[in-house]
């Protein structure tokens, strides 16, 4: 089975390399970027300025093969990888929910970005809270790790 996908749009940041990324969009508050929507997408942007936060689905084009056992950036121990948001997983899809600044034209300015320049976007989805679940949230063995959620950043063990 073959599953392709065609990106609408391009993601900008300061972020040039992946050492030293922020490792979650909390991590990375007040770093700002824009998201480029290729022309033929634009028309898909509207009613999106309404949101203040999106979710972007995007391929980590710098990432490449992986393992299904890794140390995670906020242990140092080995997890299942399906127990982490490594970068390097056998479909290189990235999520994040960033804070939508404003829309003008093709350009969505965007707050909190954790993704490298030139990122390729597959889809943009709007934040709503009411959506997602509440009550008990449980995150395994990040809960004895999540004080270092906010200060985090990557570093190169997921490099090739």
């Amino acid at each position: 089975m073959t599953i392709q996908y065609e990106p609408i749009g391009l993601i900008h940041s300061p972020h040039k390399e992946p050492a030293g990324v922020p490792i979650q969009p909390t991590a990375a508050a007040g770093i700002r970027g824009t998201v480029e929507i290729f022309p033929e997408f634009v028309s898909g942007t509207a009613d999106l300025e309404g949101f203040s936060h999106i979710f972007l689905l995007y391929h980590l084009h710098r990432s490449s093969g992986y393992r299904l056992r890794v140390v995670p950036f906020l242990d140092n121990k080995k997890r299942g990888l399906f127990s982490t948001r490594a970068p390097r997983r056998p479909n290189q899809i990235g999520l994040s929910i960033v804070k939508l600044v404003s829309v003008e034209e093709n350009i969505l300015h965007i707050e909190g970005v954790d993704i490298l320049d030139e990122t390729p976007l597959l889809d943009i989805k709007p934040y709503m809270p009411g959506l997602n679940p509440t009550g008990e949230i449980r995150i395994g063995w990040a809960e004895r790790n999540s004080s270092s959620f906010m200060s985090k950043h990557a570093d190169d063990r997921f490099a090739e």
